[in-house]
């Protein structure tokens, strides 16, 4: 395991133990909503259904078929609010 990953293991294990990760998935869930991701989302799963039709896709054909679209379309603004409350739990919590 590199030492980005165990980093990266040791940050999420203190988000969770602390509950920070699941109130920062709503913060998430939240600002999303809020800015229309959520619907644009959901026209687009419509759209490839459509297109594909719906007895030809599956739930990974979807997922594949619209995560490069939902990462594009997250605001940047939510991405620096959500790695600023990341940082500043860190720095409150570091030992």
């Amino acid at each position: 395991m590199s030492k980005e990953s165990r980093m990266r293991a040791t940050i999420n294990q203190k988000l969770t133990e602390m509950g920070e990760g699941e109130r920062l998935k709503e913060l998430l869930r939240a600002k999303l909503t809020e800015c229309g991701w959520k619907d644009q989302m959901k026209a687009h799963c419509k759209e490839v259904i459509k297109d594909k039709g719906l007895e030809h896709v599956t739930v990974e054909d979807l997922m594949v078929e619209i995560t490069p679209k939902g990462r594009v379309l997250v605001p940047d603004s939510v991405k620096k609010e959500l790695l600023q409350r990341i940082r500043a739990f860190l720095a409150q919590h570091a030992t």
